[in-house]
């Protein structure tokens, strides 16, 4: 336990700042398992890229907030576009 009001005060903003982190980014795994199950269900093509258009909205904003490493959502970005260029040629 902290001994200090800082310490204190410290504390409960690091809970706070967890709970909101976590929400995010378990926002984005949602989002990125919605594109998924669409993908493996053989969706219509706008659904599809509806999700696609989503997900990477979030990376955008996450990987600017620095809430995941920019590389990361961008790296992400890469994979989803080439998921999405190989669904959209098959379908």
């Amino acid at each position: 336990m902290p001994l200090h009001k800082s310490a204190e005060k410290r504390l409960r903003q690091a809970s706070r700042r967890n709970e909101r982190n976590r929400a995010r980014k378990k926002e984005l795994k949602g989002l990125l398992k919605n594109m998924q199950k669409l993908i493996d269900t053989k969706a219509e093509k706008t659904e599809v890229e509806a999700a696609y258009k989503a997900a990477v909205q979030k990376l955008d904003r996450l990987g600017v907030k620095r809430y995941i490493h920019a590389n990361k959502a961008s790296r992400k970005k890469a994979q989803l576009t080439r998921i999405l260029t190989n669904y959209t040629q098959a379908v």
